[in-house]
């Protein structure tokens, strides 16, 4: 999928679709990516009316450089459909990417893509509309490698946990503190982000309940941040914040990052496959844990 968008991802906002205020805070806000939600954020009874005003806020807000993405309902449910054709026949010049819920195969993805391939070629829209999958069922977790790959339009693969735990029926007394020993989510992160870096996706934690923990968010999105997750969910935007420090590297890892890169490209120019900068060896494997943190750089623009 080398012609997948390169996004940033550190911090995505949710924003419930059915608020006019809450919307005009999201676009304003400092977040890299807005997804309006449809799903759970919206009682049954208001998700028609929801798709109007995220498709008046997607076209007359100003979103600046922000991803726009809008949070759809599973396919399983009689909402999903409309949700889709609704939102990009109103808005699809505004949007960039749908955000599938509970996935559980690669079946629910393509439908999802097929839909917008029609609805582009209806619409002429000059855009591709990309595609972010929740993992959020045990069954989504066991189809995880075939839901990455299952169309180019896909860019994210994120960890939904609080339906996960319900899905494995998982006992969360004592989480964070007592209990398990060790991080109750890691094989599912770990799976998540090897799926998704397999198939040239992002993997993006998601939310943390309690926005007024911020020690514990930043825990948990460091977690993530080890486990190679570009980003983590912001239910609140006191979590934006967080985020977006969590997940970029400092002035001083950059400013080395450089360093090492032009000494290895010089080496290289002199017929050398090593270098010795500063007491540390830079080679060919080395490198490439090196560029990761020059090309993020370069995307946030430091």
């Amino acid at each position: 999928m080398t012609d997948r968008p390169m996004r940033l991802r550190r911090s995505q906002l949710s924003v419930p679709g059915v608020s006019e205020k809450m919307l005009q805070k999201g676009a304003a806000s400092d977040a890299d990516h807005v997804f309006l939600d449809l799903e759970d954020a919206v009682a049954p009874s208001e998700k028609r009316g929801a798709r109007k005003t995220i498709v008046a806020a997607l076209n007359g807000l100003d979103w600046g450089r922000k991803t726009r993405c809008v949070r759809v309902n599973d396919v399983t449910t009689e909402w999903c459909f409309e949700d889709i054709i609704e939102v990009v026949e109103g808005a699809g010049n505004n949007i960039d990417t749908i955000m599938l819920t509970k996935a559980m195969a690669a079946a629910d993805v393509q439908f999802v893509s097929l839909m917008l391939d029609q609805l582009e070629k209806k619409l002429k829209l000059a855009r591709r509309i990309g595609i972010e999958v929740l993992i959020e069922e045990t069954s989504g977790l066991q189809n995880v490698e075939a839901i990455a790959a299952a169309s180019p339009r896909m860019e994210s693969l994120i960890f939904g946990m609080g339906d996960y735990s319900a899905s494995q029926q998982m006992n969360l007394r004592g989480w964070g503190s007592e209990g398990y020993p060790g991080d109750i989510f890691h094989y599912p992160r770990f799976r998540i982000a090897m799926a998704a870096r397999a198939a040239g996706l992002d993997p993006v934690d998601g939310p943390y309940a309690n926005f007024r923990d911020e020690d514990g968010y930043r825990r948990e999105a460091k977690y993530a941040h080890m486990l190679g997750f570009v980003g983590k969910w912001a239910i609140h935007p006191a979590q934006i914040a967080p985020a977006l420090e969590t997940f970029s590297p400092t002035e001083r890892e950059v400013t080395r990052a450089r360093e090492l890169a032009a000494a290895y490209d010089k080496a290289l120019s002199e017929g050398l496959g090593s270098v010795n900068v500063n007491g540390t060896m830079v080679d060919a494997a080395s490198i490439r844990i090196v560029m990761n943190t020059v090309r993020r750089a370069d995307l946030i623009g430091m």
